[in-house]
């Protein structure tokens, strides 16, 4: 691939021209599978080009931990060569896991079936607007009291991450329900007409529904947040299926 400005060759396709100072993707997609990741460079709405990375897992526990840090640091390289302005990303959690963790973009997670045309069918609608707003500032509404407590705190700090929530709104405590031995298990129903959500904490025999007030503008849009926020809180191990 060439630099789409001045014809530079690139070493790799979607490189950021150091010639003319020039991006040649604006998004990254990630396809992650254990033992290879597929990325796909996104020009708008146009592909412009693909890349694989393999690795060879390790049997040994101590000696895996290495091979993917190293798997997953070769993803992130490959993905700063780009400068997207986003990436996305999908598939095996623990390679993606540590592959957010070495970058410092922003990073949505999209459904793991056609990820490619998932983020395609997104970027043709209006984006949603990103929320500056410091996640501690997020909440706020007369109910200050959170069930779960250091797990109840993380998961409301999960959603407060997320770029397009604007707003939590803590509701009163049930303690009428159901003991469990699970422990705390949160859950983001499905999005109402105006985008906004409700996340459901529950802790022994106490329920609290927690709104979400989001940058959503339908319940459409609203549903790519939900998506997001229960695959945030999947992988902090709190989620409610």
């Amino acid at each position: 691939m060439d630099c789409r400005r001045c014809g530079t060759p690139l070493e790799r396709p979607g490189d950021y021209c150091l010639v003319c100072d020039t991006a040649n993707c604006d998004a990254v997609v990630v396809a992650f599978e254990r033992d290879r990741a597929e990325l796909t460079m996104l020009d708008g709405e146009e592909i412009v080009g693909k890349t694989t990375l393999t690795t060879v897992p390790e049997d040994d526990p101590e000696t895996e931990t290495v091979e993917l840090r190293n798997f997953a640091g070769r993803v992130a390289d490959d993905i700063r060569r780009k400068r997207p302005e986003t990436v996305f990303a999908a598939g095996n959690r623990a390679v993606l896991r540590e592959t957010r963790a070495q970058l410092h973009h922003e990073f949505y997670r999209v459904a793991a079936d056609d990820p490619v045309e998932r983020v395609l069918e997104r970027r043709g609608e209006r984006s949603l607007e990103v929320v500056e707003t410091p996640p501690r500032e997020k909440l706020g509404g007369s109910h200050s009291t959170l069930i779960g407590g250091r797990n109840g705190r993380q998961a409301i700090g999960v959603v407060a991450d997320h770029p397009h929530v604007k707003k939590i709104v803590p509701g009163p405590i049930d303690a009428g329900g159901m003991g469990s031995q699970t422990g705390l298990r949160a859950k983001v129903t499905r999005a109402d007409d105006n985008g906004n959500v409700r996340l459901l904490l529950r802790d022994g025999s106490s329920v609290q529904e927690n709104r979400i007030v989001t940058t959503a503008m339908d319940r459409e849009s609203g549903e790519f947040v939900r998506d997001d926020l229960n695959e945030a809180l999947t992988e902090a191990e709190l989620r409610d299926e």
